[in-house]
């Protein structure tokens, strides 16, 4: 039997790209998965309907995860239709490639809410029955912006180095708990993200070639089904930051 069999897994943004391939690869792996969304309505439906060819159940929910209002919501209908949630991935988030002189507090103010309050509420939302079941995966996506600064800016990489922080601030709370909490901080990996930075080429990176959203996807599997890492950060970034 898998190791996620019948684990209810939610994946924040995950109408696309990184989190689209990590709600997926949990479905494969064994886990029913609600799908979240913004905007994407139709795409969240694609990837629904994926997962229900898996086998697994799964239902979309649009919410926006950076207001604590809609974070309830989305919680309140995940546990209707599949259950609480076991397995929380806080993939949600933006980037606008702004130098530090053309970044404005409004950037500033809405980059962190959105990649990090999101994050924090989201994970706030999911402990409760978390502690209660002594069962529990948290899983960040954060970005290699975090540990090399890199070209995106200034407000960005603050958001996602915001995220190691809180990763491993819940991960020493929690480990006596049963809850493993994680973060992944990838680099230059082939999304739309990609497509719309153009200054962000292949050649930046030491393996000289994007990276695949498989490759985020299967780390965030391993760290489902491990119950021994914890407060880590796992880096798939073609070389980019050596740790």
């Amino acid at each position: 039997m898998p190791l996620l069999q019948n684990r209810i897994a939610l994946v924040t943004g995950a109408s696309r790209g990184i989190g689209k391939a990590i709600a997926l690869a949990l479905a494969e792996a064994g886990a029913n998965v609600a799908v979240n969304y913004r905007q994407q309505a139709e795409a969240a439906e694609s990837v629904a309907l994926d997962i229900r060819k898996l086998g697994r159940r799964c239902v979309t929910v649009q919410a926006d995860v950076s207001e604590s209002g809609q974070v309830d919501r989305l919680f309140a209908e995940v546990e209707k239709h599949l259950g609480v949630v076991d397995i929380l991935v806080n993939n949600a988030g933006i980037a606008s490639s702004l130098s530090p002189s053309q970044v404005t507090e409004a950037d500033w103010h809405e980059t962190i809410r959105v990649n990090l309050t999101s994050v924090f509420l989201a994970s706030q939302r999911a402990l409760p029955a978390m502690r209660a079941k002594k069962w529990g995966r948290i899983i960040n996506l954060s970005s290699v912006a975090a540990q090399y600064g890199g070209i995106v800016g200034p407000h960005y990489s603050a958001s996602k180095a915001g995220i190691l922080g809180l990763t491993r601030s819940y991960a020493s709370f929690l480990a006596k708990e049963g809850i493993t909490v994680n973060a992944i901080a990838p680099a230059l990996i082939e999304t739309d993200l990609i497509a719309n930075l153009p200054a962000l080429t292949p050649d930046r990176l030491p393996m000289g070639h994007f990276g695949s959203v498989d490759e985020v996807a299967r780390v965030a599997v391993m760290l489902a089904e491990s119950s021994f890492i914890t407060g880590q950060t796992i880096n798939p970034n073609g070389g980019l930051y050596l740790t």
